[in-house]
């Protein structure tokens, strides 16, 4: 009798006892958060990072200025948005491709349309590729004004690797090859090409912008992936914050954030107004602090934040030096 029972109550607690899920927590169900709005959508866009897309631009439009009198201000404009609408496609894909797999069930930033269920998964990845197709058309004007028909290679080379990020079977932000592809494409290519469309000619401050560019945007991939580097783990993205672990990422970002300063003192000898991007460290200090001090990964979004405002004013200050 006693037994009878106790399995009896067993039942009972089983019926009124939600289902644990188990394996891969990206398996996992998510809960619908209500309809969507329009911050949701803006949110998705990810503005905290689209600095990282401006102070390329900002950095190869000074210095191609430096080099000659005239201002093709219509090319530098074009330049901006063709950067900042392939940033904003890569975030929505990535959402896109992130949310399908799983990756973003659990994270810890803001919630992201695709993995909410608010918004289907097709809906995002058209929005991202629409943003492409319009930078894919802002950049074949640029080539058809400047007749350097080279740089479609360039321009498909740009989408591809946004796509591939998080896209495709084998992304490489997968597999610890995000901060390189980061380098090259929002440091080097963004820079160097914005340079080379308008003066035709590479100066040395242009590269060594494109190095400063490239090192905050890796910075910021570093502070992001820091703060997910749990749920990273669980699911399987080796970020290479996943790879290296936790103290030499914070080593790493640290890095990252303070060598473009070291740049902007050997600029400051060819360009003397290059000491005014020091006060950026206002902003890129206080990120240090928090990715070392923080308690809460939530945290570390204030720190992905001044971050890409570091670029930004450091890029203002360069431009400024560069034309002044």
């Amino acid at each position: 009798m006693a037994a009878s029972s106790q399995r009896k109550k067993k039942s009972r607690t089983a019926k009124h006892t939600p289902a644990r899920t188990s394996g891969n927590p990206a398996r996992r169900p998510v809960v619908e958060a209500g309809p969507v709005t329009a911050s949701d959508w803006i949110g998705a866009a990810r503005l905290r990072t689209l600095p990282l897309a401006i102070a390329p631009v900002i950095i190869g439009t000074g210095a191609a200025r430096s080099t000659g009198p005239e201002f093709h201000w219509v090319i530098a404009l074009a330049c901006l948005a063709v950067a900042v609408l392939l940033q904003i496609g890569v975030n929505f894909t990535n959402d896109y491709s992130d949310g399908v797999r799983g990756t973003d069930a659990h994270r810890v930033g803001p919630a992201r349309l695709t993995a909410s269920g608010r918004v289907k998964p097709r809906t995002v990845l058209i929005i991202g590729l629409i943003f492409f197709a319009l930078a894919a058309v802002v950049g074949l004007a640029i080539v058809v004004r400047t007749e350097q028909w080279w740089m479609l290679a360039v321009g498909a080379a740009c989408i591809v690797a946004a796509w591939f990020y998080t896209g495709g079977k084998r992304p490489y932000g997968y597999y610890g090859l995000g901060e390189v592809f980061v380098f090259v494409f929002f440091g080097l290519v963004a820079t160097l090409g914005t340079t080379w469309v308008q003066v035709f000619e590479l100066p040395l401050q242009a590269w060594l912008g494109a190095i400063a560019a490239g090192l905050f945007a890796c910075a910021v991939l570093l502070a992001n992936n820091l703060r997910d580097i749990d749920q990273d783990r669980e699911v399987g993205k080796r970020t290479l914050t996943v790879l290296i672990g936790r103290r030499a990422t914070q080593v790493l970002f640290t890095l990252f954030v303070l060598a473009p300063f070291g740049i902007a003192v050997f600029l400051a000898l060819l360009f003397p107004i290059a000491w005014i991007s020091l006060l950026a460290l206002l902003a890129g200090l206080p990120a240090i602090v928090i990715v070392w001090a923080y308690r809460q990964p939530r945290e570390l979004v204030t720190a992905l934040a001044l971050t890409s405002l570091t670029s930004l004013l450091y890029a203002g200050a360069l431009f400024w030096a560069f034309v002044g």
